[in-house]
């Protein structure tokens, strides 16, 4: 008696609830096939799935949905075709959100029934209507990228990669060896994610970009920033070590793992990696430069002075080439003050051999005077010019 009377009770909260449901879905019907107030069958669809979680289950309240969509998708590819005033931005827009919807009901309609067996309704029909339109999200991606808006951008990109991985796109070989496009739109997707200074995003479909041989050092060094912001110190080092190795002339690889190697103090491996560098392209500046600070670093100044003044003769306009130089020379005056009366001779001509670097230096890296005015102050000091010395005396004390 008592379960009767529960049923009865229950019976009486969902008959309203059942008939209020079935009289919205025929609301939402008759604007659809009207093709009219879509905005409102469009809202009365989404205030189901977001009221009960019962409805979230239903596909037909998916499949509602998304000829609601489609039908205002259609709309606006109307006016653009016949030239009519519209927001493109909308019908992206459109498009990702029928993708989106029709993966998750696809998702559920695929469920295996009572019986074990899986019979999508409508998968084949949705594939074949989205298929078509599938470049819009590509184009989608483009568009809001053109508009400097990479958070925007990403979601398409990713929205038209992810095709490959969604059972409704089954029978759709995306992604195989000749689509080109696929490989395009994973490098935008990366480089997205590096704009928007999202690490996650960045790595997600890298290693499908990297095919895009043209633009593969854009993504080894999109890879190498996100592992680093990741602190994957690992990854980031292998990965600027493999873009060096392929992709030599693109100095950010460079010049990162020169910064990493000295950070560390591992002058030795910075210096191998340098000279291997160095037997491709013996006259590369950036290689030669590197060569002379680590020498500079490890203390052999000899060779440094040598490899900067190469460097000169190629470039006498690289600043930082004459402050190694003279830096070099003056290292090499600090021994030799441990006696300064049996090495006096020396000292003053290590000073003179010194000056005309630094001085350069100065005239070329002016905004550098926390460089070049200690050592002008010891140069000048050293070699009693008084004027010269008077001078640099009072840069400093500004």
């Amino acid at each position: 008696m008592i379960r009767l009377i529960v049923c009865i009770f229950v019976a009486f909260i969902i008959a309203p609830h059942a008939l209020a449901q079935k009289k919205e879905l025929s609301q939402a019907r008759s604007y659809i096939k009207s093709g009219k107030n879509l905005d409102k069958a469009e809202k009365l669809l989404l205030g189901l799935l977001q009221a009960d979680s019962v409805n979230r289950e239903n596909p037909k309240i998916y499949a509602l949905l998304y000829q609601t969509i489609r039908k205002q998708y259609d709309a606006g590819n109307e006016k653009l075709y016949l030239r009519q005033q519209y927001d493109t931005a909308s019908l992206f827009n459109l498009t990702k959100r029928m993708f989106q919807l029709c993966e998750q009901l696809d998702s559920i309609d695929a469920r295996p029934d009572k019986k074990g067996r899986v019979r999508p309704e409508y998968r084949k029909r949705h594939a074949e209507e989205l298929n078509a339109i599938r470049l819009n999200l590509y184009l989608g991606g483009r568009y809001f990228l053109g508009k400097n808006n990479a958070g925007e951008a990403y979601p398409y990109f990713h929205t038209y990669l992810d095709c490959a991985q969604q059972p409704l796109f089954g029978d759709y070989d995306y992604g195989n060896d000749d689509d080109t496009l696929f490989v395009q739109a994973a490098y935008w997707a990366t480089y997205t994610g590096w704009r928007e200074n999202n690490p996650e995003h960045v790595l997600r479909y890298a290693g499908i970009a990297l095919s895009d041989t043209t633009r593969a050092p854009f993504t080894l060094q999109y890879m190498a920033e996100a592992y680093h912001a990741l602190r994957q110190d690992s990854l980031y080092a292998e990965t600027l070590s493999y873009g060096f190795q392929h992709h030599m002339q693109h100095v950010y690889f460079y010049t990162r793992l020169m910064d990493r190697y000295n950070a560390h103090e591992q002058y030795e491996q910075g210096l191998e990696l340098t000279e291997q560098a160095l037997q491709q392209q013996p006259d590369n500046q950036l290689f030669l430069f590197g060569k002379s600070s680590l020498l500079l670093n490890m203390g052999r100044n000899d060779e440094s002075l040598l490899t900067s003044q190469h460097l000169i003769q190629l470039n006498d306009s690289l600043a930082e080439a004459y402050f190694n130089a003279g830096t070099a020379l003056l290292n090499q005056v600090l021994p030799l003050e441990r006696n300064v009366r049996r090495n006096r001779k020396k000292i003053k001509e290590l000073y003179q051999q010194a000056r005309p670097y630094m001085e350069q230096y100065r005239q070329l890296a002016p905004d550098q005077k926390v460089k070049w005015a200690p050592a002008l102050y010891k140069i000048y000091l050293n070699l009693n010019m008084g004027r010269q010395f008077e001078e640099i005396d009072r840069l400093m004390k500004e």
